[in-house]
């Protein structure tokens, strides 16, 4: 039950799921980070969870509002994955780049604090048929200037995109 998922959250974060993850590259001029794991569900069910619903995923504690109810994700090119803040005041947090739903989604720009930074970013979603449900796989690459070296956010932006797999996973599988 979706209600549920609300209660379980801080405890999936705490202990983790089975998601691969990895800070693939890290170098003072930039960084890939990558995690996958498999949700028992299908594509099509996985997909629009992730894109239709990131505003019932998407950790608050990510948000510039507090609140991830007033997130969004508008799929097709030159869509955004945006923050509404009331009346006309908002976020683009990312720009789509590029979609086929339901199996691939990619997004460009320098989430969250990094967009305080002189770098840019993409951030693939890959949703690919797996025995158990659906392998979805978040990707993301930045690169750019950081006076101490982009390096040495890795880890946390590792930390945040991970978190971000575990909660649409627990989403999913909360019915």
């Amino acid at each position: 039950m979706k209600s549920m998922f609300v209660a379980s959250t801080a405890l999936l974060v705490l202990l983790g799921d089975a998601a691969a993850a990895e800070v693939v590259t890290a170098a003072p001029g930039g960084f890939t980070v990558r995690h996958e794991t498999v949700i028992a569900a299908g594509r099509a069910e996985s997909w629009g969870a992730a894109v239709d619903e990131i505003a019932r995923w998407w950790s608050a504690d990510h948000t510039v509002s507090g609140s991830s109810e007033r997130l969004s994700i508008t799929a097709k090119p030159l869509g955004c994955f945006c923050e509404s803040l009331g009346g006309d005041d908002g976020v683009v947090h990312l720009v789509v780049t590029s979609v086929s739903a339901p199996v691939m989604l990619r997004m460009t720009g320098a989430l969250g604090p990094l967009g305080l930074m002189g770098v840019d970013g993409n951030m693939t979603w890959e949703f690919f048929d797996d025995e158990a449900g659906t392998r979805v796989r978040f990707t993301y690459a930045v690169g750019g200037y950081s006076a101490d070296g982009l390096d040495t956010i890795a880890a946390p932006v590792d930390y945040v995109i991970g978190e971000a797999l575990s909660l649409l996973k627990a989403y999913v599988e909360a019915d």
